[in-house]
């Protein structure tokens, strides 16, 4: 991916002035995170490039959207994006995607997402923070979510709403692709 390098420094800057501003240690982001130091210290460095787990619990962390992590531009007062502006930040292994495709600012940030999952894979699995909450709108297909330990078939036309505080995972066990749309609102950082 050829923004690769620009998404590794986009990380590595916002994480210092995110720490920063909070002044907060590293062992304490990564107490708050459950990401281990070191792998916040190749971050911050610049030295790796985070998965979107990773991303996922850092943002919680701070109470702010994964694409405030990965903004590589300024921030005008009224920001229209471009298709090309999103950020495909999950690849699953028979070809499915995972786009963000904008947020807005923190307090009570939202992210938008558009996703394409193929049969047979899944992802997600750990439960976000506190007040943390998801709602996903299948376009086609069939979504198997499970929320703590609960199953749900979400069929296309149908929409669910849940409390992603909880551990939930999204399978496609069907033979179709499954396409959708997640709104994720993450509520302001507690830190």
């Amino acid at each position: 991916m050829p923004d690769v390098p620009d998404i590794t420094i986009a990380v590595a800057r916002t994480l210092q002035a995110l720490r920063a501003d909070r002044g907060w240690s590293l062992d304490q982001l990564a107490a708050r995170s459950g990401v281990s130091k070191g792998v916040l210290v190749a971050l911050e460095q610049g030295r790796s490039n985070p998965n979107l787990a990773t991303l996922a619990r850092i943002g919680d962390a701070f109470g702010v959207p994964v694409t405030q992590l990965v903004d590589v531009g300024g921030e005008p007062a009224v920001r229209i994006s471009s298709p090309d502006a999103s950020r495909v930040l999950w690849h699953g292994p028979s070809g499915g995607t995972g786009t963000i495709v904008g947020a807005t600012d923190p307090p009570w940030a939202v992210e938008l997402w558009r996703w394409e999952v193929m049969p047979g894979e899944s992802f997600g699995g750990d439960a976000h923070a506190p007040a943390t909450r998801e709602m996903v709108w299948v376009e086609s297909g069939t979504l198997t979510l499970t929320v703590a330990g609960e199953r749900h078939a979400v069929r296309a036309g149908q929409c669910a709403r849940f409390p992603a505080s909880r551990p939930h995972r999204y399978d496609n066990e069907g033979d179709q692709p499954a396409r959708l749309t997640m709104v994720v609102v993450i509520p302001p950082s507690r830190g």
